[in-house]
């Protein structure tokens, strides 16, 4: 189990002579080790309330999953404007990015594929069946309460996308009376934004409303003569709402709306103003109902819809992803079961492409805690329209050999189903068969007080793996997709917190080995070895922070050859600080990249200079 709630943050002080950490492979280990110590208290972390590892609520202290969680609290000092940002903070989790925010954006969980992360909103399933994986540049941050991040397989509990690990996505929700919130905020490259709403709860109702806009006119992302040197900025529009009703304390139901518009500007020719237009909207309604001591169920019916197009060369891809749910817990003493049905129903528009299907599944669960040891067991059959069944299973020991020492080791099989698109589109096969891996880890946990440590070891290994091959059997004589690739994701994960003097000082650092298995090549865009520093410290009504984020050199394809495909690494180093003014007014500001590092996420492709952000918040204190 890894760091579960913060933004991670670079360490200073007495670690900054690690700067070139990722580099130097045994200084953090030893940094963060050495930070631990006698604490006073419980770590108040492990006592928070999660819900991804098995679809139901448990302490993260039980959970049997590698796990972290980033609160509102810190997407708002964090200053930074995309869900993939704030991502690319916590243990195991790289991004690559075709020029400034708003642009063609992937993550990578413990380096498997984008389309390997099952994403959530609101327990909305949100994937594209053109390209694979969510939109992360569409998601608006600035409306998100909650994230939690789950680093490895869950296809037993959550069925086809989710080899690589789960992100779910939570927007606001209303508690206590009448709450107004309004911010705003300025930066350089003509940035600035604005977000405004209201939430509350009582007589049983509880309600959040909430609107955005944030614009920047950005950088030149994509420098050459062949493409257009104007500055290739974004504007964004987004909304959200939630209504609930606790009809009694054994039912409550609840609806959550949230959409989005995205503008962004990207380059492909010498002239043109090329434009990305990205729609998404993601809504659900769900009734929980506690029937007994022992048995609750929750009902829900989840729909999102993710519409992307270009100018002035048209194109334009459409897809809806329609989920019922019925899912039904039953405890018994320390034992938990449970038995979900679920039907899912993609569709993709896509010029002549007008497609759909579905995957209906059948998932039971079972855990157990005998005080020091913990089990839980879970399996799923899915079957879809068009390929057929898929079975997956997953099977998690934990034991806590002391209070403060925990070991836990997993096994479990996880798939993902072939687009619409690489199954229907003139370069698709009907016949694709859905990807398929198998994972291990084994971690320990070492907490303390505010004290908490972990490492994890895992192996992830997918067959079946679709890529785009030569011309075959489709339509086009340019190429087609193929089921010809096998992949392998192994590493180690080292996480750290702890508070020296007052400051906060948290951390983690990931060996890795993504590899393409027929070639031993390294998969496109990711390192072997990355990390985060940081600290965080209180003074005169301030709070502090300082970061530090290091990659090794990544390969921009699999080729692994060419001088040109070869990114370098980078360190970044980033400031922030905040203040409350009075009981109403929080100040903020936040220096990103404060050497002006020059460093590529995508080949060919410019990444922002130095950049500097101040907000002011009004929120009226109850």
């Amino acid at each position: 189990m890894s760091i579960p709630s913060m933004s991670l943050a670079p360490m200073t002080g007495r670690l900054s002579s690690c700067a070139g950490f990722a580099l130097r492979a045994t200084c953090v280990p030893l940094g963060l080790m050495a930070l631990v110590g006698v604490a006073q208290a419980q770590n108040p972390f492990l006592d928070e309330v999660v819900v991804t590892a098995n679809r139901s609520e448990q302490r993260m202290q039980d959970a049997l999953a590698d796990i972290s969680v980033i609160d509102r609290t810190t997407i708002e000092q964090s200053g930074v404007t995309g869900v993939a940002d704030i991502l690319a903070r916590l243990p195991g989790i790289q991004i690559s990015r075709n020029g400034g925010p708003g642009t063609s954006t992937s993550v990578f969980i413990r380096g498997t594929e984008t389309r390997y992360a099952a994403v959530f909103i609101d327990g909305a399933r949100v994937d594209s069946q053109s390209t694979g994986g969510a939109p992360w540049a569409s998601i608006p941050l600035s409306l998100i309460e909650r994230i939690e991040v789950l680093r490895g397989p869950a296809a037993a509990v959550y069925g086809s996308d989710a080899i690589g690990g789960v992100i779910q996505i939570f927007t606001r929700k209303g508690t206590g009376g009448f709450q107004p919130f309004a911010s705003v905020g300025v930066g350089n490259q003509g940035t600035r934004d604005g977000s405004a709403g209201v939430s509350g709860a009582a007589n049983g109702w509880d309600y959040a409303l909430s609107g955005a806009y944030e614009r920047s006119d950005g950088f030149n992302s994509r420098i050459g003569p062949n493409y257009n040197p104007d500055k290739d900025g974004y504007r964004r529009s987004s909304g959200q709402a939630k209504l609930g009703y606790q009809i009694n304390e054994q039912h409550r139901i609840q609806g959550s709306w949230l959409g989005s518009y995205l503008n962004s500007a990207y380059d492909s020719s010498p002239t043109a103003d090329d434009r990305n237009k990205h729609h998404l909207n993601a809504s659900s309604l769900s009734w929980n109902a506690q029937w007994s001591d022992q048995y609750r169920t929750t009902l829900s019916v989840t729909d999102s819809n993710d519409v992307y197009e270009t100018s002035p060369n048209i194109y334009r891809t459409d897809t809806v992803v329609r989920s019922y749910l019925f899912q039904n817990e039953y405890t018994l003493g320390d034992q938990r079961f449970s038995a979900t049905f679920e039907r899912r129903e993609d569709r993709l528009k896509n010029g002549d492409i007008n497609s759909k299907r579905a995957q209906n599944a059948l998932a039971l669960g079972y855990g157990v805690n005998l005080g020091a040891h913990s089990v839980q067991a879970n399996a799923r059959y899915d079957k879809d329209s068009e390929f057929g069944s898929v079975t997956t299973g997953s099977l998690a020991y934990g034991y806590a050999f002391t209070p403060q020492w925990k070991v836990h080791a997993a096994a479990g099989k996880a798939f993902r189903a072939p687009t619409l698109y690489q199954r229907y589109s003139e370069y698709g096969v009907a016949a694709l068969q859905p990807e398929s891996g198998r994972n291990v880890e084994v971690g320990v946990t070492y907490s303390q007080g505010v004290h908490l440590v972990s490492l994890t070891a895992y192996r992830n290994s997918v067959k079946n793996q679709i890529t785009f091959a030569a011309s075959g059997p489709c339509a086009s004589n340019f190429g087609c997709y193929e089921n010809t690739a096998k992949a392998r994701y192994e590493g180690v994960t080292l996480a750290g917190q702890t508070q020296l003097a007052g400051v906060l000082l948290k951390g983690s650092l990931d060996w890795q080995d993504p590899k393409d298995v027929s070639t031993g090549n390294m998969l496109a865009r990711r390192a072997k070895r990355y990390g985060n520093l940081g600290a965080e410290y209180s003074v005169a009504g301030f709070l502090l922070g300082a970061e530090m984020q290091t990659s090794g050199y990544r390969w921009n394809s699999a080729g692994n050859t060419a001088a040109t495909n070869r990114m370098g690494g980078y360190t970044l180093w980033n400031l922030h600080a905040s203040r409350a003014l009075g009981d109403d007014w929080t100040l903020t500001a936040r220096l990103d990249n404060a050497s002006d590092k020059k460093y590529e996420l995508a080949r060919t492709y410019a990444t922002a200079g130095r950049t500097f952000y101040v907000g002011l918040k009004w929120a009226p204190s109850k």
